[in-house]
């Protein structure tokens, strides 16, 4: 079964375009170092919950937009793999500033129960 790599962060909706650019030079490295899909998603239609949201889990200011994304592996031993190459200085150096604020990002990976 995959394995899953979900992360939820906030973004200025002003840096969509940095984000999107941003966002799609990590695919590439990625899907270069095994995964086998990325899925990067603009929030468009988030409610917000009474007891908690979204929006509460990445503290997003008013300015910003939910994104959701996911990244999917063949299983864990490449998911760490990639992961340890993209947390090298080297991978990073090619990035640049991020869009948004990395500390507010919530991840977190997944043993796939079922997939239909």
């Amino acid at each position: 079964m995959p394995y899953i790599d979900g992360m939820v962060t906030a973004v200025p909706r002003a840096n969509r375009q940095a984000y999107i650019e941003h966002a799609s030079k990590a695919a590439d490295l990625l899907r270069q170092w095994g995964a086998t899909r990325v899925v990067e998603n603009w929030g468009d239609d988030v409610p917000k919950g009474e007891n908690n949201d979204f929006y509460g889990a990445v503290q997003a200011k008013p300015d910003e937009v939910v994104v959701f994304s996911w990244i999917e592996y063949p299983d864990k031993a490449t998911r760490d793999a990639a992961m340890q190459k993209m947390m090298s200085p080297e991978a990073m150096k090619q990035f640049g500033e991020m869009p948004f604020d990395g500390k507010r990002m919530i991840f977190g990976g997944f043993e796939t129960l079922f997939a239909r």
